[in-house]
């Protein structure tokens, strides 16, 4: 059950759930990509000089598009990776409200600005800008097809940029439906445009020289990104998955973060890079905590009928993976209180709660992507803080605590955090989105987000002539002699 080629320039995308087609795409070549390229740079130039407020009305107006034709986009999610309908939608609502917050703040946050001249420059007005880079290549994950791809799809549009998008091969009908409905609302030139096929595709992008690639998908992928990109310097931003920890203290407020902890480890069949993963939880409230994990846990089912709560597992291959971790966790010495072995089907795995699980396991230690979770007995939170950033990741993590939320959060190794909540930090727009480590670098969404699809300009104006030059051949003795003085004056007293 993978996409397959339907002929040799061809590939059709496939539902997960039955393997029936969903539609047929074009396999793009380097030349094709390179003419989309291409292609996109006049584009550039002309939704550059529409300005911030041109380019927000065309981004409002894609929006309404989005949001009336919403049902139709999520059938569409729904059909290429199986989950069910009310996640697709949920996805789609958070990147129209991301779309909308990109479009209302770019001038704001990338719009000239002065700064300090300081007193040696003091006749000089200073300011600085952020400007288009060009061209942008974004290149899109599979498990939310709208939703993560749209953080810089709407981000670089609203900074400026023309975009070449590279959907995944297992949702690039989604791709195409963005970049049909953007063409609706900006007819006049190509300003988003979509390239379709398999790892070749993506590899001729970065090739294709674009100003900058935006990559979300594995760590290994990521790397072979980054060395490719490296042949032509072209800059890169990398969110590459993660191992999600959730900590619960003492404290408390435990149905909520038992909750929290298998909506955040099971929606969407496991498959979200800031999905929990690992649960450490305070010694005192360890037995009552797992008791009301199994009982939510025990309630999920995996399945293609509309009342399942998750749907396949999209890329079969890693059903591979998901079952070995399972194994493994077994093995040695761990314990599944829901699902376990045979929770691991052909399209669909049932959720699984594994306990006593050794740290250094494949289920701990690497990216499961799958609806499982391991929970950890630990003494304090100062123990769980140290396994929790006992990882090669640092994406996303969450504390459940009433006291020492805030604290904890700042501890942990991790790009972003959420207090009493879960995954809450990737539904607030003004907020970057990113990781450290193995899960990449670089932010989308908020003011970051906006600055990474722009470059910064500095112009210094001259307002009046300066009594003491220092930029001439003429600068005489004295004028060196006044600046020694000067300097001595601001900077030179004893502490």
């Amino acid at each position: 059950m993978t996409a397959v080629q339907a002929k040799p320039d061809t590939f059709d995308s496939l539902d997960p759930a039955t393997g029936e087609v969903v539609g047929s795409h074009p396999i793009h070549t380097a030349a094709d990509v390179e003419a989309a390229v291409e292609r996109a740079r006049a584009a550039a130039d002309w939704w550059a000089g529409l300005g911030f407020a041109g380019r927000a009305e065309r981004l409002q107006r894609w929006k309404g598009v989005v949001t009336r034709r919403s049902a139709q986009l999520a059938e569409l999610v729904h059909a290429e990776t199986g989950k069910p309908h009310g996640d697709a939608m949920l996805e789609i609502v958070l990147g129209i409200d991301h779309t909308a917050w990109a479009a209302k703040n770019a001038r704001r946050v990338l719009g000239r600005k002065r700064r300090s001249s300081g007193l040696l420059m003091a006749n000089q007005a200073a300011t600085v800008e952020f400007q288009p880079l060009g061209v942008v290549g974004v290149i899109g994950p599979w498990n939310y097809p709208v939703f993560t791809p749209m953080g810089s799809i709407a981000y670089a549009l609203a900074a400026g940029n023309a975009v070449v998008f590279k959907p995944s091969e297992y949702t690039p009908g989604v791709g195409k439906w963005l970049a049909d409905t953007f063409a609706e609302v900006v007819p006049e030139h190509p300003v988003l445009q979509v390239v379709t096929g398999y790892g070749e595709t993506g590899a001729a992008l970065c090739r294709a020289g674009v100003a900058k690639i935006a990559f979300t998908g594995s760590p290994a992928t990521g790397k072979k990104i980054m060395a490719t990109c490296a042949e032509t310097l072209t800059p890169v931003l990398i969110e590459a998955g993660g191992k999600d920890a959730l900590l619960v203290d003492a404290d408390a407020d435990l149905a909520a973060a038992a909750d929290a902890a298998v909506w955040g480890g099971m929606s969407n069949a496991g498959q979200t890079c800031t999905g929990v993963e690992r649960v450490y939880v305070h010694e005192r409230v360890y037995d009552e905590f797992v008791a009301k994990v199994v009982d939510i846990a025990g309630k999920v089912r995996a399945g293609g009928d509309a009342e399942a709560d998750i749907g396949p597992i999209t890329m079969p291959k890693q059903l591979d993976i998901i079952r070995r971790h399972i194994a493994d966790a077994l093995a040695r010495g761990g314990r599944a209180l829901v699902g376990g072995a045979d929770a691991v089907g052909d399209r669909y795995v049932q959720p699984t709660v594994l306990v006593d699980v050794p740290e250094d396991s494949a289920a701990v230690r690497e990216e499961t992507f799958g609806p499982t979770l391991t929970i950890a007995r630990v003494r304090d939170m100062d123990e769980a803080v140290e396994k929790a950033n006992a990882t090669e990741y640092g994406l996303g993590a969450t504390v459940f605590a009433r006291t020492r939320g805030m604290e904890l959060a700042a501890r942990l190794r991790s790009g972003m955090t959420a207090v009493n909540s879960v995954i809450s930090f990737a539904g607030i727009p003004s907020l970057p989105f990113g990781g450290i480590g193995e899960s990449g670098f670089g932010r989308i969404h908020g003011p970051e987000g906006l600055k990474e699809f722009a470059r910064p300009k500095a112009i210094a104006r001259q307002r009046f002539r300066s009594p003491m030059n220092l930029t001439t051949f003429t600068r005489t003795a004295k004028t060196d002699a006044n600046l020694a003085k000067l300097i001595t004056l601001l900077h030179g007293k004893r502490r």
